[in-house]
């Protein structure tokens, strides 16, 4: 399989930790490169450094004819957790290049042209997900779990997850934004979040076994390798996989009070006590994050990457601007800042939330220049063209 010894510099995550505080350690091994978030005492957050880092080195290794394919992976026990909540309340809406080159990033992940392999153990988040889902191999252990918490937080589904959950089965996608249901290692797999589950006693081996390739036939190697060190994936009839058909029936109701009564119409049926706290939890989200979320998956099922990460790139603006209400930073204030728990939603009911209200926060910008600058198709023009340098947002603040 042109499997060679693996130079001795590959260190552990947390090894490499340890002597190297960048927020992101790109090594250079054979014919892989390897990308560590490396934050871990903040969960391996996504900041603006770490973006704008990743993307260099994802720019540079797609055009490096040594650099065959690229692993990301996460220090310490977190994948990434998404975005810097704490960095976005303090900053408020003054933190636009971090999420332009965010979006920016999250399209050249799901259009890469060489083989990227995600080795997640432990949380991805929001963000995370985001960054995990569109690798040609994503590969979880039993340690990992993917949430999509963003309407608990007033906010909405970001990175690329408005396409990602409009693709899954059924109706899994709503479910999951509306809910913020984790799922754990092997469900990961079963959902179509990742691709692979591989035991974590074996993870490493796996790497290591990766960063030896050294043949000709570079994908083929990756993709046998890493079948190798897979296990099948089976899930327990506990799990909300194995539930798939109460929520296609309940998740495809028209509006988000539609959705809630249904399901708790379910709850009240024999062996549907698993639906009682997934209640409890979607009561307590923001009545405009769940509308803004519902709605932003729903078009997504009709719209190319493309469209989806430029209305998603519309949505947060918009929501950072507080341009119908401030339950995003009211969302992180009790979750992050006071701790409180006790977010007071405004609107506060369901039943308050307009569609006009909702038609601002999803209307095109009237200025083109102001839309997130990503191809429409892949000869529109230069691929890594349309970073933030180039955008009208950098030059009026010159």
């Amino acid at each position: 399989m042109g499997i060679t010894s693996l130079p001795s510099t590959i260190t552990m995550p947390s090894e490499v930790m340890k002597q190297n505080r960048e927020v992101v350690i790109a090594e250079e091994i054979g014919r892989g490169r390897v990308l560590t978030l490396n934050r871990p005492n903040n969960l391996n957050y996504i900041s603006e450094n770490v973006a704008l880092t990743v993307g260099q080195k994802l720019e540079k290794y797609e055009k490096d004819d040594n650099a065959k394919f690229v692993i990301l992976k996460g220090a310490g026990r977190t994948f990434c957790a998404g975005g810097d909540l704490k960095r976005i309340y303090d900053a408020r809406d003054s933190c636009l290049e971090g999420i332009y080159r965010v979006y920016w990033l999250c399209y050249h992940i799901h259009t890469y042209k060489k083989p990227h392999i995600a080795l997640v153990h432990g949380m991805s988040m929001g963000g995370g997900v985001g960054f995990m889902a569109p690798m040609k191999y994503s590969v979880v252990t039993e340690k990992a779990f993917c949430s999509t918490p963003e309407a608990n937080l007033g906010y909405h589904p970001d990175c690329g997850l408005s396409y990602i959950l409009s693709r899954l089965p059924g109706r899994l996608g709503e479910y999951l934004g509306l809910t913020g249901a984790k799922l754990k290692g092997k469900e990961v797999v079963a959902a179509g979040l990742a691709t692979h589950f591989v035991p974590s006693h074996k993870l490493f081996q796996l790497e290591k076994s990766l960063l030896s390739i050294n043949n000709a036939d570079q994908e083929d190697t990756i993709r046998s390798l890493i079948d190798e060190f897979s296990t099948n994936v089976q899930i327990d009839e506990r799990s909300v996989l194995s539930k798939l058909s109460i929520i296609d029936d309940c998740f495809s109701r028209e509006t988000v009070e539609e959705i809630l009564d249904s399901f708790e119409a379910e709850a009240g049926k024999k062996g549907n006590d698993w639906i009682m706290p997934v209640l409890k939890s979607i009561k307590k989200a923001s009545p405009i994050g769940l509308k803004i979320t519902l709605r932003s998956i729903r078009e997504g099922r009709t719209q190319t990457l493309s469209e989806c990460l430029r209305k998603e790139f519309r949505i947060t603006i918009n929501t950072l601007r507080t341009i119908i209400s401030d339950d995003f930073y009211e969302g992180i204030r009790a979750a992050v800042i006071d701790k409180d728990k006790s977010p007071k939603w405004s609107p506060s009911t369901l039943d308050k939330v307009r569609d006009e209200q909702l038609d601002l926060i999803f209307k095109p910008f009237d200025e083109h220049d102001l839309e997130l600058q990503i191809p429409i198709n892949e000869e529109e023009y230069y691929r890594w063209g349309g970073k933030y340098e180039n955008s009208d947002y950098c030059l009026r603040t010159k």
